[in-house]
């Protein structure tokens, strides 16, 4: 019988962050299992409420502010300090996808310059250790925009600065890092990343992610020459051991990942850096069963998304997992390997994509329902 179940979800983007989607399952599992053991774990990527979590879950608190947004406007956003050395820095909070329009999504256009300035409020209050959390990224910029906050200049061959924008970087000349931050020096900057995202290449960034962002196939062959660029003179004019092409991670949230490395952060696989606070492999070891989820399942789940790395963990313990997804896309079927047992969409018949973000939390829930009365079924007539 099952009656001990770990909720193990990522966010639903633009839609659930990971607490509300580990509420809405927990919900539908009650109402088929009142007396269900529920234990909640809401899991974040470096994405849309990684500061908040990892805040929960060392105590920490959230220090609001107010910095440059991903199109040059203000936007109110924030940081974590997580105790008196340690911040988290959210790019999603700052130069995330969900705070571009859609009517401006152009990744050529948008900029990291509101994270540099979070990393300098950080340094502010004292941090130093800074945990970058990437995901969710609204940007392609290579990470331009971060040095510029922090004091690097970026010049054109007459001397003046490059304007916001990875399509930009392909007037780039060269990196005047004499206005650095001192205080980088000091720091241990971590970049909380997906490793299979580089930033050059035929898996590079811009290929890779650009259209999601709003880019042609015109305005991604042009972003990736200028992000080609970009590496070039970060390996001239800001020399490290880090290969910035196609090292793991470096197209982490449109390239931020490679910038950031140029100033000597460390690139570390998001879920070795990020699942450290939760005992997570413990606490999936204690379940009957296993839910996770995620906005849509498809063959880069497989590659750092959330429920691959649930699943691989549950199998360690011999758990078996099931996924709930928005979407099931294409190679979804590939996620078998990582070790999830079963996997279903919450959509209960096409809807608009307003109507399935706007409904997220009902159709998840519903679905948890649904999909956990066949789980009982199945084991009624395996009895």
């Amino acid at each position: 019988m099952l009656t001990r179940f770990v909720v193990a979800p990522s966010g639903f983007k633009e839609s659930l962050s990971a607490q509300a989607a580990a509420a809405a399952i927990a919900e539908g599992v009650r109402r088929v299992v009142p007396d269900a053991e529920v234990d909640l774990i809401p899991l974040v990527d470096g994405g849309e409420g990684t500061a908040e979590t990892l805040a929960a879950a060392a105590g920490g608190r959230l220090v609001e502010q107010s910095a440059t947004g991903p199109v040059g406007q203000p936007v109110a956003t924030h940081f974590a300090l997580l105790d008196a050395d340690t911040a988290v820095v959210e790019m999603a909070a700052v130069a995330g996808l969900s705070l571009v329009p859609r009517e401006l999504r152009d990744p050529g256009a948008t900029t990291t310059h509101g994270v540099g300035e979070l990393i300098r409020a950080a340094l502010d209050f004292g941090a130093r250790r800074i945990l970058v959390g990437c995901g969710d990224s609204g940007t392609s910029d290579g990470g331009a925009g971060a040095l510029q906050a922090l004091g690097a200049r970026l010049l054109t061959a007459d001397g003046t600065e490059l304007p916001y924008g990875g399509s930009r970087l392909s007037s780039l000349a060269r990196i005047d890092s004499s206005g650095l931050d001192p205080r980088l020096a000091g720091t241990d900057l971590e970049v909380a990343c997906n490793p299979y995202n580089v930033l050059c290449g035929p898996r590079g960034v811009a290929r890779v992610f650009g259209p999601q962002k709003g880019a042609t196939p015109a305005q991604v062959e042009e972003l990736s020459a200028a992000l080609d660029h970009w590496a070039a003179v970060l390996r001239r004019d800001l020399p490290t051991d880090t290969d910035l092409r196609l090292g793991s991670g470096t197209g982490a949230s449109g390239g931020l990942g490679a910038g950031l490395a140029a100033l000597g952060a460390r690139l570390r696989p998001r879920f070795d850096v990020l699942l450290d606070h939760l005992d997570l492999d413990a606490r999936l070891a204690r379940a009957d069963l296993v839910l996770t989820a995620e906005g849509a399942l498809d063959h880069q789940t497989p590659r750092g998304k959330v429920p691959a790395e649930v699943a691989r963990r549950a199998k360690l313990s011999g758990r078996p997992v099931l996924v709930l997804a928005g979407t099931i896309g294409e190679g979804a079927h590939h996620v078998e390997a990582s070790g999830v047992d079963a996997y279903s969409s919450i959509l209960p018949a096409p809807v608009s994509l307003h109507e399935a973000l706007g409904r997220g939390a009902e159709f998840l829930t519903d679905a948890t329902e649904r999909a956990l009365r066949m789980v009982q079924l199945g084991a009624r007539l395996a009895a």
